[in-house]
């Protein structure tokens, strides 16, 4: 038999838009001879859905939705349909709701495997809503065993983490089944089908594939694993769906960060014979550069919440620094040129050379490019704050009012014209508090915003590795927020490559001031400033635009911290 993974980009809610696709996909796996069809973990109805599991109509949708998708697998010949979907339980007490694979075939569900261990770390809060399934069976397609599991069930294997973090791994019950049967199973090949929506971090396809390829060993298996593509608010989700032998070696990889097709023949797995449709983007492996990976899936990001948003043009305010240039360029990258205007608002303090650069890159991505000079605002406000200011020092209040200007101005355009700001600041200035609020935190999408600043450099030369886009002034020149004359951000934080590892290490990992010093070689009264810091912009970044999602731990829902605290770091 013919198996097809089918890697789709579902939207939350969109029942009718999610159902088309996946019939869209069967049908077109159907024509490449597949028997089976495997989608992705709640692909019928998105993943996240968050609260709206919580509503009543939202799962009745989504059981009629499954229902339709049964239906057109009755006209013989067409392939069955291995779904992730969401059904009201069964069950008396407990949760509501179940998340589950559903295999549709012959008109009918005619078997459902509900997921068992519900991940609520990090990101995950699935013990919230569903009820955890309590065992698993293993079910047959046209005559072939098949194990099916959901995302974190596959997630727990003994043999490759060092820390269990659940009782039970269902993948081992699983295969204590398959034993037990072997037999009655006659000889068939042990295959492992594992149904994701595995948000991306930077480095976790790699992780992935190597925990499926211990897997795969450990039980002498086939290991099928489709996930989820697309972004949904945060989260980015990679794909790299994958077919692992059981000597561990990859028989067929799908594309990262764009939706694929991929089939892989039961009958010649042993030689890893496999079709495609060759549509592949980038290919998450070990060869392939980590910058890259991260541009993908930045791009991916910005063009799924943008529109999926309902939005189909954005605003970035252009300073002629690198933060802005950066994020233009995955602008135009995710939406095309025409669907990206770039602002710029000087003021005294802004460089000719900060505004030629802001102009050239504009010129050298392709888009539209406004100038509001903010000189006379800017003077009106001081005008008629200056009662109440008089006598004391030109300082932060008046630097701050600057960002808060074109904050304003830049959500002005947003509602004349219905088009999405993107904020600019990048991780290393949202863990320090080095930026404002109502100022150039404004925006709906915080595009770089789990992006080192040393990240934004490597990501900034990316794309100038054919031509410059960005100006290469505005790589090479000192940062600054120029709010005041003479400005560079060392007046007030560490020299990133100083900085960013010290951000990494406490923000990402957890760290202590006394492990980090002594990990870096710095000095630990310069460490605790550094984290004193972060502890004090805590209220900042729970008022900050959504930020994409790209390393293990990123500002939002995933990282959650109380505002009011005295802590000793």
């Amino acid at each position: 038999m013919k198996i097809a993974l089918a890697q789709i980009n579902p939207t939350v809610g969109d029942f009718a838009g999610n159902t088309n696709k996946i019939l869209e996909y069967a049908a077109r796996a159907g024509d490449m001879g597949a028997g089976l069809v495997v989608f992705p973990e709640l692909a019928v109805c998105g993943y996240p859905p968050a609260d709206f599991l919580e509503k009543t109509a939202f799962v009745t949708r989504a059981e009629q939705a499954v229902i339709e998708l049964a239906g057109w697998t009755a006209v013989a010949g067409r392939p069955a349909i291995l779904c992730g979907t969401v059904m009201a339980s069964v069950a008396n007490v407990g949760k509501q709701v179940r998340n589950v694979a559903a295999l549709l075939s012959g008109g009918k569900v005619s078997f459902v495997q509900q997921k068992m261990l519900l991940p609520f770390y990090d990101v995950f809060d699935e013990q919230r809503y569903f009820e955890p399934g309590t065992e698993q069976t293993l079910t047959c397609v046209e005559g072939q065993p098949l194990a099916i599991t959901i995302c974190e069930d596959a997630w727990n294997d003994k043999g490759f983490w060092p820390r269990q973090m659940y009782p039970v791994d269902p993948v081992e019950g699983l295969m204590t089944q398959w034993e037990a049967r072997q037999k009655e199973l006659g000889g068939r090949k042990k295959i492992i089908l594992n149904i994701s929506a595995s948000p991306y971090w930077q480095g976790k396809p790699q992780v992935r594939q190597s925990m499926l390829a211990a897997i795969a060993e450990r039980h002498g298996a086939y290991v099928a694993m489709v996930n989820q593509v697309g972004g949904n608010d945060s989260l980015v989700f990679d794909g790299s769906s994958v077919v692992i032998g059981p000597d561990g070696e990859v028989l067929v990889r799908a594309a990262s960060f764009a939706e694929d097709l991929v089939v892989f023949d039961t009958d010649a797995a042993d030689t890893g014979t496999a079709d495609t449709e060759g549509r592949n983007a980038i290919v998450a492996d070990a060869a392939v550069d980590g910058v890259a990976e991260l541009w993908g899936a930045l791009v991916l990001g910005t063009r799924d919440y943008v529109r999926k948003c309902g939005f189909s043009k954005v605003l970035v305010g252009l300073s002629g620094g690198i933060d802005s240039a950066l994020v233009a360029a995955i602008a135009v990258e995710a939406l095309g040129a025409e669907h990206v205007v770039g602002v710029g608002m000087p003021t005294e303090y802004s460089s000719l050379g900060s505004i030629g650069d802001a102009r050239k890159l504009a010129k050298n991505l392709g888009i539209r490019f406004e100038l509001l000079p903010i000189h006379d605002v800017f003077a009106q406000f001081q005008h008629v704050l200056q009662p109440l200011f008089a006598g004391t020092p030109f300082g932060l209040a008046e630097e701050n009012l600057q960002p808060r200007i074109r904050g304003t101005l830049l959500m002005a355009l947003s509602n004349k014209f219905g088009a999405l700001v993107l904020t600019t600041g990048n991780k290393s200035e949202m863990s320090t508090g080095y930026c404002t609020l109502y100022g150039d935190m404004v925006g709906a999408l915080a595009v770089i915003g789990d992006v080192m600043k040393m990240r934004v450099y490597a990501l900034s030369r990316y794309v100038n590795r054919v031509k410059e886009i960005i100006p290469w002034a505005t790589i090479e020149k000192p940062p600054s927020a120029e709010l005041r004359p003479e400005q560079r951000d060392t007046d007030s934080l560490p020299p990133y490559e100083v900085l960013d590892p010290i951000l990494e290490a406490y923000v990402e990992r957890y760290c202590s001031a006394e492990q980090i010093a002594e990990e870096q070689g710095v000095d630990v009264g310069l460490v605790k400033s550094v984290l004193q810091l972060v502890e004090r912009s805590e209220y900042k970044r729970q008022q900050a635009a959504p930020v994409l999602k790209v390393t293990k731990k990123s500002f939002g829902m995933g990282r959650r911290f109380p505002i009011a605290v005295k802590v000793q770091v």
